[in-house]
Parts: structure tokens; C-alpha cells; sequence
């Protein structure tokens, strides 16, 4: 069986977000943020103390893009696209981009604007990291003007990995200066059941405090 350890809101909310749109069966695993201060025994696992993690049989995985690439396929496929197929490399661009070019942005403003403690904040690092992420999300909305979805005409992984990024973006407030088709878009997204479902998969093991 799939295992997730996910921390409330984390990059890790992608996995499971993609595990209920498949509908399989996983143990989930919840920790207080950040796991590395408030579940010790976990280093044992992930010495990084990051999350997600995600361990099936033998195999492990520490990155939330190569969990979404890793269980794509699965289910009837339609969340995957395959090497040969047309638009292929769009779709795994399409993943990347949601972690690289969208999300590292928000960690990076919320690490610095939020996380540390006041006196090591940089609050000019946390605002350029704000206007990049808008600065990048122009590629995605440019896409969506003229669809529905990323690519292949329907929603794959590579809208759950961007689709994280816009959950983060709210959190952060960085969804007031959304380019207009992000919108509609994450409209779309929000009410897909199996988001729901993980979003009460989550409520029902928030950490206390």
C-alpha cells in the first residue's frame, strides 16, 4: 500500500490531491509543520525532514512532481500522457513548471516573510519572490486563454501540480494579481470532487495546536 506523509497545506497536498483523483488506496500519514522540528523520529526516514515522502513496496520518493509523474499512469490513464504520445513533453513540462517556476517562488516569499524568526526575515526578498511568481504564472495564463486545461485538452497531473501552486498562492495573497484566466481556471479545480475529498482527507488528521 501507498504511504504519504503530508504536512497540512504543504507540497504534499498535491500527492494526495492526485491519489484521490485516482482513487487509491493509501495510509496518510499527517505531521505538524515543519516535520524536521515537530516529528523527530521522522528523519529517520527522510533525513531532509521535508515532505512530501511517499514509500510504496520498496520504491520511495521525496519530491511531489516525481510522485504525480510516478503515479500518472494509473487508474484509466487519463491523467497521464505517454512517451511518444503528442504533447508529451508538454505535460511533463507543464508538472515541472508547477513546482519550479510556481511554487518555489511562494516558498521561497514565505520562508522568507513568514517562517523565520523576525529577525532573520527579508522582507525585499519575500516581495521579489512574490512579483516573480506573477511574472511566471503569465505562461500558464496564456495557455489557458485558449483552453480549458494545460494540455491535452483535458486535466492531467500537470493541473494538479500548477493547481497546488494557485492553493498556495491564495494562501499567500498573491492570487489578488492572478492573470484573469487563473480565475476561471481555478474554479474549475476547486471543485473537482477527489480536490474535495483530499481537502477533507486532511482536515479530518489536523495535527492539534
Amino acid at each position: 500500500m501507498i504511504t504519504l506523509y503530508h504536512c497540512p497545506g504543504a507540497r504534499s497536498f498535491r500527492v494526495l490531491w492526485m491519489l484521490e483523483e485516482l482513487k487509491l488506496d493509501y495510509r496518510l500519514e499527517t505531521m505538524a509543520f515543519p516535520p524536521r522540528v515537530h516529528a523527530p523520529d521522522y528523519l529517520r526516514l527522510n533525513p531532509l525532514g521535508t515532505v512530501p515522502l511517499m514509500t510504496e513496496g520498496e520504491e520511495t520518493l521525496f519530491d511531489s512532481a516525481a510522485m504525480l509523474i510516478y503515479l500518472a499512469p494509473r487508474g484509466d490513464g487519463s491523467l497521464a500522457l505517454k512517451p511518444g504520445e503528442h504533447g508529451y513533453g508538454d505535460w511533463l513540462s507543464w508538472i515541472i513548471y508547477g513546482e519550479a517556476d510556481l511554487t518555489m517562488p511562494l516558498a521561497t516569499m514565505l520562508r522568507y516573510g513568514t517562517f523565520l524568526p523576525e529577525h532573520k526575515r527579508q522582507p525585499a526578498v519575500a516581495a521579489d519572490q512574490a512579483g516573480l511568481f506573477i511574472e511566471r504564472a503569465a505562461r500558464a495564463a496564456e495557455r489557458l486563454k485558449s483552453a480549458p486545461y494545460l494540455c491535452a485538452d483535458r486535466f492531467t497531473a500537470a493541473d494538479i501540480s500548477v493547481g497546488y501552486a494557485l492553493l498556495l498562492s491564495r494562501f499567500t495573497g498573491t492570487h489578488k494579481q492572478w492573470p484573469e484566466p487563473f480565475n476561471d481556471y481555478w474554479a474549475r479545480l476547486k471543485e473537482r470532487p477527489a480536490f474535495l475529498a483530499a481537502q477533507a482527507a486532511q482536515a479530518a488528521q489536523m495535527p492539534a495546536g
